[in-house]
């Protein structure tokens, strides 16, 4: 598939890359009832008189001239999709909120109490990592004056599935009142995979062109104006600029991928967030009229292939437990459950 970065697209294969394995997007004319571009995926065999040899996993042997290419890449040996990333669930919580990070934070013994004026509940909810350094009643009493002061709900995340202790604690939370709600399963990959997603989208070949993914360090207006959080069509209550693009672009290293589409818009955008060896995916979002055509898939792909080219080998995301077309999206490109989590909100008058 063709990546373009900034409106570029890249042939980043050489002669030495004989031997490898290759994804290349070449030029076939787009006569009728033909795609004027095709994607092939295999090892590159031969590079002689300006020819390519690439023989696929088939046994296949793809012949392509080297003047009809518009791009190209090395991809990881087929071995990688067999291999997941193995964490501890308190390092993924962790980088998790370092790729999410709140606007204001306070420590409460190995707890983090986080706000950002309301926008998501990630980053204005209590992250308990360990012990308060107080009775949990004395700790839910501080909480509550806490969020009070900054006009928000006190709310605490709790991972289950991961160790006894968290089970306590959203058990004693619920004996003190705080409901339940968010129920959500962080999943997991290894990265490579996801950059050399081979699925033959319809998006490739949209209006005779490949489609645009244009990466950027920053979100432009076309990108927020579709963040189904803070977007022109959203119902959430507005929220400040500040604080919003503060979470968005905090974390170590941030990338928002944009599909251009009509008018301005956008007709599909995502987040990645890359922190080590792991890539955080956020905001996939579609626009419904140009849904089925693979373009999640795609900003998925060309977000991973940035992370790599930073090092990163494993990729996490975060999605509701009710959310089935995500999660069948996530499903197909190999994302399997790490550990559910789920908030706890203080009722009024149930915080102590």
């Amino acid at each position: 598939m063709e990546f373009m970065a900034g409106g570029r697209a890249e042939v980043r294969i050489t002669l030495a890359d004989v031997g490898k394995r290759v994804s290349v997007r070449r030029r076939t004319g787009g006569g009728p009832g033909e795609a004027a571009y095709t994607d092939a995926v295999g090892v590159l065999t031969s590079w002689n008189a300006g020819v390519l040899s690439i023989t696929r996993r088939g046994g296949e042997i793809v012949r392509i001239d080297e003047s009809s290419l518009v791009a190209a890449r090395t991809v990881p040996a087929q071995p990688a999709r067999r291999r997941g990333p193995a964490a501890d669930a308190r390092e993924l919580q962790e980088v998790a909120a370092r790729g999410w990070p709140a606007v204001e934070t306070e420590r409460l013994g190995d707890w983090t109490l986080r706000a950002s004026g309301g926008f998501t509940r990630r980053a204005n909810s209590v992250l308990p990592l360990g012990d308060p350094g107080m009775a949990l009643d004395a700790a839910l009493e501080r909480i509550e004056r806490w969020y009070g002061e900054r006009g928000l709900s006190p709310v605490i995340v709790v991972a289950t599935g991961r160790a006894d202790t968290e089970e306590e604690l959203a058990a004693h939370l619920a004996e003190r009142g705080w409901t339940a709600e968010r129920h959500t399963v962080v999943r997991t990959a290894a990265l490579a995979p996801l950059a050399d997603t081979e699925a033959d989208t319809l998006a490739g070949s949209a209006g005779g062109a490949p489609t645009r993914v244009v990466l950027t360090r920053e979100p432009d207006a076309a990108w927020l104006g579709m963040y189904h959080r803070i977007g022109a069509d959203t119902t959430a209550a507005p929220q400040d600029t500040a604080d919003v693009l503060t979470v968005l672009t905090g974390g170590p290293s941030v990338w928002f991928a944009t599909v251009p589409g009509a008018d301005g818009r956008a007709a599909a955008i995502g987040r990645v967030v890359v922190d080590g060896r792991w890539a955080g995916f956020a905001a996939i979002e579609v626009a419904p009229a140009q849904r089925r055509r693979g373009l999640a898939t795609l900003v998925m792909a060309a977000l991973a292939e940035r992370a790599l080219d930073e090092g990163a080998s494993a990729a996490y995301l975060q999605v509701e437990d009710d959310n089935d077309a995500a999660r069948a999206l996530y499903d197909r490109l190999g994302f399997t459950d790490h550990h559910h989590y789920h908030y706890r909100r203080a009722l009024p008058g149930a915080a102590s």
